[in-house]
């Protein structure tokens, strides 16, 4: 009998534990990242979070922009194509480089404010306003994120759809032909894309993680992280389909101007070549974010685990040289 009494208590207590750790984000791969030991209650640092993630944002954006580039430059012309005109299938990889010098940071600055503040509104918001802490905080860090994001995709895209042969020579004849504001073309319909798409793909694949950690009561393998991570990003880019669309068509359309913003972009598409227009590429779109969600997911965590471990042991060696 004692030990039935004794037992059941540890039990219910092992339970909240655990639900605790998966609710706070804090499960083995990724405690160096608030704490060196969750049992020392030591203060949360930003800066080394900031950091931490911002190098594992990087490295994952990077690889999804160098493994799924073609399938994002199909998806470009086709968006950009009017009417039924054809698209080119040639140098799939142009603007490749310049590409992946502005996705690191890119990706660096948005991980880098957005696992900061998911984990401070987490601490703040009651367990049953978890969701609205990561569509906050993915909202939060596509907005920081923009001021470099929206630039690099303008020149992507001009490259992809053929305008220009190289980003320096982008950058230079944008900057000559349309001023600075040129390289933020689209701003407004790239916000009124990304922000919901960074907030819905991470507030999906955060709750997706939540309820497969409580069920299976275990932290997920890389394997499980990246099938999540496809399912999250597949389901965002469809619903954000006609987005991408209207941001394309105001990206690439130069100092021609034929769409005056976003609402007579879409009335001009809607008249002119038919509501189905805003789909076009929707496929590649879907394919291209759900294979990249599963491969940046991935990566990401893979990246956070590594950073975790090598934190860890750096205090554990220095733990032991002071003892």
């Amino acid at each position: 009998m004692a030990m039935d009494a004794s037992s059941s208590p540890t039990k219910s207590s092992d339970e909240l534990v655990l639900k605790s750790k998966l609710w706070n984000g804090r499960d083995e791969p990724r405690v160096a990242f608030a704490s060196v030991n969750a049992e020392e209650d030591k203060p949360f640092n930003f800066l080394h979070v900031l950091f931490d993630c911002a190098i594992a944002g990087g490295t994952a954006g990077v690889f999804v922009e160098a493994a799924l580039y073609p399938i994002d430059t199909i998806k470009t012309r086709l968006q950009a194509a009017h009417g039924g005109g054809k698209i080119n299938l040639k140098g799939l990889y142009s603007g490749l480089v310049g590409n992946l010098a502005g996705a690191f940071p890119a990706s660096a600055i948005f991980l880098g404010i957005y696992e900061p503040v998911k984990q401070k509104l987490l601490e703040t918001f009651p367990e049953n306003l978890s969701a609205f802490a990561h569509l906050t905080a993915g909202a939060v860090g596509g907005a920081a994120s923009s001021l470099v994001r929206v630039p690099t995709e303008v020149i992507k895209q001009r490259i992809q759809t053929g305008q220009f042969t190289s980003a320096p020579d982008a950058v230079r004849l944008i900057v000559r032909r349309e001023g600075l504001k040129g390289l933020f073309a689209g701003y407004g319909s790239f916000l009124l894309r990304d922000l919901p798409f960074d907030a819905i793909q991470f507030c999906i694949y955060e709750q997706l993680l939540l309820g497969y950690k409580l069920a299976a009561r275990r932290s997920l393998s890389n394997a499980e992280n990246a099938i999540v991570g496809a399912f999250a990003g597949a389901i965002t880019g469809a619903v954000t389909a006609p987005l991408d669309v209207i941001k394309t068509r105001l990206m690439v359309q130069g100092s021609a101007n034929q769409y005056k913003g976003i609402c007579d972009c879409v009335s001009t598409i809607a008249r002119e070549e038919g509501i189905s227009t805003l789909f076009k590429g929707m496929g590649p779109r879907v394919l291209w974010i759900g294979i990249g969600g599963s491969i940046f997911f991935g990566v990401l965590e893979k990246t956070k685990g590594v950073l975790a471990q090598r934190h860890f042991n750096s205090q554990d060696s220095s733990s032991f040289k002071l003892d």
